[in-house]
């Protein structure tokens, strides 16, 4: 902000830069209105760092748009029968489910400190499509989601979720990669 002398005895002139605009919307008491409308935010987690981090990207979306955050675990469904007999799979899913309540339980705890609602969910199905399927249901107005960023072979074999969610979704994602130029202030 610089301030020049006016023409008129006893007044200035105030020459603002883009950095000057919260300082004055704070005098005026008028905050500019963000052209967003967020209100649900999906953030699907596996508990994995990754996906950790694509919670801390959402949370001051959040905050600044009084939305709720919904963190989705899926838990993928296994049928058929092992080499030896039958599988309790319906055992082996209930504590899958079981144990994501509790981890999601947990890493709200743990990584949610500010004024944010957030809402807990667990799914069981193929998890691109159980995120798409969640996000029309809330419906969601945002997705964000960690990519673990495989390429090669790797991404051949075990696909990419996030690539999925991201062609199919029914809003817009924000994806959050395992390494890249951080935007978060620490």
């Amino acid at each position: 902000m610089k301030a020049r002398p006016s023409h008129k005895p006893g007044e200035v002139t105030l020459e603002l830069g883009r950095r000057d605009e919260l300082i004055m919307e704070a005098g005026t008491g008028t905050a500019v209105k963000s052209p967003f409308k967020l209100k649900r935010i999906l953030v699907p987690v596996d508990f994995s760092d990754c996906s950790k981090k694509a919670l801390r990207y959402a949370l001051p979306l959040a905050q600044e748009h009084g939305a709720t955050v919904v963190m989705l675990f899926v838990v993928p469904a296994k049928y058929g029968a092992g080499d030896y007999g039958g599988i309790d799979y319906a055992g082996l899913e209930s504590d899958a489910r079981e144990s994501g309540e509790k981890g999601l339980a947990k890493l709200a705890l743990e990584e949610i400190q500010t004024e944010v609602h957030t809402h807990a969910l667990v799914r069981t199905g193929s998890p691109a499509g159980e995120i798409i399927k969640t996000a029309l249901d809330l419906p969601a107005d945002l997705i964000v989601i960690s990519t673990h960023g495989r390429t090669g072979l790797k991404h051949v074999l075990l696909g990419s979720v996030a690539e999925h969610v991201v062609r199919h979704a029914p809003c817009p994602v924000f994806v959050v990669r395992e390494r890249e130029h951080e935007i978060l202030a620490s």
